[in-house]
């Protein structure tokens, strides 16, 4: 009989890529991501490393020097772009997500006071919710404010949303496409439905199957459907949309969208 004294058993089952990720510091990864430009750099940071306390004055300044939506895109998008990439690679969670949206809204709002017109125009509008029956939004969450930060509109419609209610206001907006979040299997159920309620309507609107519960099979498994494995991937797939892909070309093409090709 073999015998397991004296065997290290944390060389066997340690994950060196999780150590390699643990040992990285948020500087060090976003070192090489950070805009090249001095003001937009510093712009970008306050949003990296969540100064919301600090955030207007340095705006202020980059106003001197940079137009207005240059300092929103080049600066304040830039840095939550990287914390996106960092939450993508378990650096930072929902805590840091939050604080750096606020931080950047903070930003944007004083930018904006400096735009012809007032405020940016967003985009495009998109829906998102938690699927009917699903009580977890947290993932919904998490892409709403990525999505938003990318220069979307997003009207989020919350948790358990009955599909009735997803039909109606998608009928009613016509946004660029619309997200479902399902962490349960039991609530999934509904994508298909709703994508079925929008063809019935006459709409070719793309859905967005997302969550612990869905798969990318699934997601393609239905007509208009297509997926999101995280929330950092939702603005890159917007892009496309909003570029002319329809649901066909998004599912064809999803390993290069997703790549950042």
């Amino acid at each position: 009989m073999l015998s397991s004294k004296g065997v290290d058993f944390s060389k066997i089952l340690r994950r060196y890529d999780v150590d390699q990720q643990v040992a990285a510091t948020p500087q060090e990864m976003a070192k090489e991501m950070l805009p090249h430009d001095p003001v937009f750099k510093k712009v970008a940071e306050e949003v990296l490393y969540m100064r919301f306390k600090t955030v207007g004055p340095v705006v202020n300044d980059a106003l001197k020097e940079k137009k207005p939506l240059d300092v929103i895109n080049e600066g304040l998008v830039a840095g939550m772009e990287i914390v996106a990439k960092l939450y993508a690679e378990h650096v930072y969670y929902l805590p840091e997500i939050m604080m750096a949206a606020k931080t950047m809204e903070i930003g944007i709002a004083l930018a904006e006071k400096k735009l012809e017109g007032g405020k940016m125009k967003a985009k495009a509008t998109v829906i998102m919710h938690a699927a009917e029956g699903d009580p977890h939004d947290i993932g919904k969450n998490i892409a709403a404010i990525m999505t938003k930060a990318a220069g979307y509109d997003v009207i989020d419609m919350g948790r358990d949303v009955p599909v009735t209610e997803v039909i109606a206001k998608t009928v009613e907006v016509k946004p660029l496409f619309v997200s479902g979040t399902a962490l349960m299997t039991t609530t999934m159920s509904a994508f298909p439905r709703i994508a079925a309620g929008f063809m019935a309507k006459g709409l070719s609107i793309p859905f967005m199957g997302c969550g612990g519960a869905v798969n990318r099979e699934y997601a393609n498994s239905y007509d208009l459907g297509i997926y999101s494995d995280k929330a950092a991937q939702t603005p890159p797939i917007a892009d496309k949309i909003l570029a002319g892909y329809d649901w066909k070309k998004v599912r064809e093409e999803w390993d290069n969208i997703i790549r950042g090709e």
